[in-house]
């Protein structure tokens, strides 16, 4: 008998398996996963969390900030993610490059467009492309100015109209930028990288642990999401919905902050990168990526940074005894600066932490502005992995604009 002939059988291989190994085989799998999470930094932010809830003299604090970060943020984020990607993953992106490739005349206002797009998603297109020759340098710098990453949703959900601006002028200055840098380089300028790179396509989960956080998360999201939405309208009427629920405010921020604690530990376990770029990006769904997948885990990331904000707020009264605001404001034009340095990190996470500045009152308009015009979001990972000098350079030449309509936003109307 040819034993190799045996071996190199996949369907014998799997059906001499005993069972006990089979099982064996998974839990080595789950505890692989899980070491792999205790690696991460991910798992210290819900411990600092239950520190802080033990200690007296901020437990209320920490309950009010989570309660008001899932009431307030949360169940209108998730309500426009799903919007969103319910709409959007039902467009190929090799449709928009198919576009692209055969009418070039318009690909920077329509890379514009699709980084002025909530979420990294259309900004990620263009890179991409940009390595496989498909795009120009000028189209890579459009949608690098024009994009706000996933900031946007949060401003969405608080400040509709604020949103609509930043995205108009957005739009308007990577255009521009971007048809300037076309004259100054040439469409195949500062190319480098690896065409057929994987790195910014959906990646398959690392161990069974991932897929079943994803899991986890799809389904907390569909059961409150709509309970969720209802209170937060409610309350954005100012209705007391605790006295209709039966609910004393104390019970009512309790539930609520249960909820976003929640949402929290599932972010925390749901990553699958190390270091800044874990803390700093939006988790990537495994495949088949649906829109219950990203519109929950893009929720949870957005909570995580938005509870951190408010808590830097609230926190630093309670231990340094000075206001925030009142330090950002005594800034003056230099907050200008601060917010443009921060959009040049890679990552959502830092220009979240903005908005939440932003709309809580910390920063004027201006650096909201010159903030959203030089953060690339989480398109800066690929771009620096694909093409590392074209994304510093890119950087570079949006900084100038995000400058230029900060100071003068600044200068004409705060």
């Amino acid at each position: 008998m040819d034993t190799t002939a045996t071996s190199s059988n996949p369907r014998l291989n799997k059906n001499s398996v005993p069972k006990s190994a089979k099982h064996k085989l998974i839990s080595t799998a789950y505890l692989s996963s899980f070491s792999h999470r205790l690696t991460s930094t991910r798992w210290l932010y819900p411990l600092l969390l239950i520190a802080l809830l033990c200690v007296e003299s901020t437990r209320a604090t920490v309950v009010t900030v989570l309660a008001d970060a899932y009431f307030q943020v949360a169940a209108f984020v998730y309500a426009s993610l799903a919007l969103y990607y319910v709409a959007t993953l039902r467009i190929p992106s090799h449709v928009i490059a198919s576009f692209m490739r055969k009418h070039p005349i318009y690909e920077v206002g329509l890379s514009a467009i699709l980084g002025a797009l909530p979420g990294c998603g259309g900004a990620i297109i263009v890179v991409t492309q940009y390595t496989k020759g498909v795009t120009s340098f000028g189209a890579v710098v459009a949608v690098l100015t024009s994009t706000m990453g996933d900031a946007a949703f949060l401003l969405l959900a608080q400040a509709p109209w604020d949103a609509l601006t930043v995205m108009g002028i957005s739009v308007v200055v990577g255009s521009v930028t971007g048809i300037t840098v076309n004259y100054i380089h040439s469409h195949h300028a500062l190319r480098y990288g690896n065409k057929d790179s994987l790195y910014c396509q959906p990646i398959s989960p690392r161990a069974p642990l991932t897929k079943r956080m994803v899991s986890i998360s799809q389904h907390f999201w569909l059961v409150v999401s709509i309970p969720s939405l209802i209170i937060a309208i409610a309350l954005a009427f100012q209705v007391p919905v605790n006295r209709y629920l039966g609910l004393s405010q104390t019970w009512f921020n309790a539930t609520g902050a249960t909820l976003g604690f929640v949402a929290i530990v599932l972010w925390s376990l749901s990553g699958t990168d190390f270091g800044y770029s874990s803390l700093t990006k939006e988790d990537k769904a495994p495949p088949p990526v649906t829109w219950k997948a990203k519109a929950a885990l893009d929720t949870q990331f957005v909570l995580a940074w938005v509870v951190f904000a408010f808590l830097l707020f609230e926190l630093s009264a309670i231990w340094f005894e000075f206001d925030l605001t009142s330090s950002f404001e005594s800034m003056g034009s230099g907050l200008i600066v601060l917010a443009i340095v921060i959009g040049f990190l890679p990552g959502c996470g830092p220009q979240i932490l903005v908005t939440t500045l932003y709309l809580n009152g910390g920063i004027p308009f201006s650096a909201q502005l010159g903030n959203a015009i030089s953060n690339d979001g989480d398109a800066l990972f690929p771009a620096i992995a694909l093409s590392p000098k074209a994304a510093i350079i890119a950087t570079v030449y949006s900084a100038v604009p995000a400058f230029l309509v900060g100071y003068g936003y600044w200068y004409l109307f705060e």
